[in-house]
């Protein structure tokens, strides 16, 4: 059986985490969270990789759920112990962002949410080609962007950082940014048009 603590984890980590499981070929997983969102979330992804589960709730709050896949729906694993997977699948995409904030209205919600968005897509497998980032989008490439973070990690797994040169000036961010490359127009253009789906968040 293996045990994920997901307690207190900012979603969808406590989802990413049985994803990892899933991939390291465990047929039992336990998975241990604080919060009915989460738990709500894990369940029904857990579901559509054909688990079963069942749900305990602790004295303290705690809930308890232990998934189990069927002898009949269980993935062929390598030796390394790693499902296997058809290479097509992999992803030619780039990623424009144009905004520091995902969505509108609230600021605050904005910059927790677009945090959660960069640092889901670092911790999947499969990572965009190119990350463009233009108009308020270069701010967060900032050192102190609660975003600068995940966007590093995707810099190390190979995805190309590209910070929109002309923005950075006009922002007056230029020598602050530490990470990707400092772009112009034509670059990011023919990045974004040599691959096969460009999405946009603005």
């Amino acid at each position: 059986m293996h045990i994920i603590d997901a307690r207190n984890k900012p979603c969808p980590k406590p989802v990413m985490m049985a994803q990892k499981a899933i991939k390291l070929g465990y047929d039992s997983i336990q998975v241990i969270l604080n919060s009915e969102v989460s738990a709500t979330n894990v369940k029904r992804f857990m579901e559509k990789q054909g688990y079963k589960f069942s749900e305990e709730k602790a004295e303290n709050g705690d809930i308890v759920l232990t998934c189990t896949k069927p002898d009949s729906t269980k993935q062929k694993v390598t030796p390394e112990g790693v499902p296997t997977r058809d290479s097509s699948i992999t992803k030619d995409m780039a990623l424009l962002i144009t905004t520091s904030h995902l969505g509108k209205n609230d600021d605050e919600l904005g910059e927790v949410l677009m945090k959660g968005f960069l640092s889901t897509i670092a911790d999947m497998e499969q990572t965009p080609k190119v990350v463009a980032l233009m108009n308020e989008g270069v701010l967060l490439a900032l050192p102190e962007s609660s975003t600068s973070e995940s966007l590093s990690q995707l810099e190390e797994k190979g995805c190309h950082i590209l910070v929109c040169g002309t923005c950075t000036n006009h922002f007056g961010v230029t020598e602050k940014i530490k990470l990707g490359t400092i772009s112009n127009m034509f670059e990011i253009t023919e990045h974004i048009l040599e691959t096969h789906k460009t999405i946009t968040i603005s």
